[in-house]
Formats: C-alpha cells, structure tokens, sequence
C-alpha cells in the first residue's frame, strides 16, 4: 500500500473507528454520545417538558404548584446552569421584594 492509498483510506475511516477516536484525542464518554444518543437524549428531554407543560397547565394548582420542570439528560461537553427564579415575592416570609425589584430597575433598595 502507497503513503496517500493509505491516507485515503485512514480519512475514510468512519468517525467511531478505533483509528479516529486515537488521533482525536476523545474520551471513552465522549466517544459513546455519537449522533444517535444525542438525538435520542433531545427526543426524551423534550417528551419529559411537554409532560411537565401538560401536567403543570391541566393539573390542580394546588397539587401541581411545587412541581419543577425536568432536568435535561446530562451529554458530555455540555453544562446546564441552573437559572435563578424570576419570581418577585411581596410581603409573607420571603420579605417585601424591594430589594428584587431594586436589582431589575436598577436603583437602590429603601428597607
């Protein structure tokens, strides 16, 4: 076999062969979430947040107000920050919610 019979043949190589994985550098987890898995892994998230819409907006408000949206599957290389709640709360235990309202418009909080 000549240099470029073998070069055409190693750039043909599929990307899951053992050969590619070696000159990429990836790791085992990374090697294993392939186009399939993460299509796979998109289908499951968004069925369990239509789940959590269907049941959070038919539900009883009562039962259902405590619920949380479903986390997504965890894919390597990929990091899901938590976002913080947007919900103002006036008076009750969580305070006036000037402070809250200080930090959206910009001014400082009188407490």
């Amino acid at each position: 076999m000549s240099w470029l019979e073998l070069r055409i043949f190693l750039k043909g190589l599929p990307t899951d062969s053992l050969t590619a994985r070696a000159v990429r550098g990836s790791s085992p987890e990374e090697d294993a979430w392939t186009l399939v898995p993460q299509l796979l892994a998109s289908v499951v998230d968004a069925v369990r947040e239509n789940t959590y819409a269907t049941v959070k907006l038919g539900g009883d408000p009562k039962k259902t107000s405590r619920m949380k949206p479903p986390d997504p599957i965890e894919r390597p290389g990929v990091t899901v920050r938590k976002q913080k709640s947007n919900v103002i709360r006036f008076g009750g235990r969580h305070g006036s919610g000037a402070g809250q309202l200080a930090g959206v418009f910009g001014g400082a909080a009188n407490q």
